[in-house]
């Protein structure tokens, strides 16, 4: 016995949109629209009195990497040279990516810049920028009378 299925116009255009998504998912997640290994990964949360941005930058002096806030926006630039080949090598596998790289990141509150600090130890960057003073959470204790 054959299996009929009731034809549906839309069903193939589904299946292509389908596609198209599961393409530009994969484009986009290997970075094939940037000029380098993409933008840095980063977590970006906030307790109640900082915000803290971990960036994965693997590779790379901390020097070489450029920090700076202005209004509610973090910006990240650096690059990493790439490495001489070696003459007397025969290569098997260059993943290593370089290049510059930027990436801004619009913070969730205002912050105090000022006071930031970065710290960056095993690839990652871990910025803790301390929130402005008019949104930090306070407690307000509730007195009974």
């Amino acid at each position: 016995m054959s299996n009929l299925v009731p034809f549906n116009p839309l069903r193939d255009l589904m299946d292509f949109r389908q596609a198209m998504d599961q393409l530009f998912h994969n484009m986009v997640s290997q970075s094939i629209f940037s000029d380098f290994w993409g933008t840095p990964l980063v977590d970006v949360y906030q307790t109640d009195k900082d915000v803290v941005v971990k960036a994965a930058i693997p590779g790379m002096d901390p020097k070489d990497i450029d920090v700076s806030i202005t209004g509610n926006t973090l910006s990240l630039r650096g690059q990493i040279e790439q490495e001489e080949e070696s003459k007397n090598a025969t290569y098997h596998l260059r993943e290593r990516q370089f290049g510059s790289f930027e990436r801004l990141i619009t913070l969730p509150t205002r912050v105090n810049a000022d006071k930031a600090k970065a710290t960056y130890k095993n690839g990652v960057l871990t910025l803790t920028i301390p929130k402005a003073e008019e949104v930090q959470t306070r407690k307000i204790e509730i007195k009974v009378k």
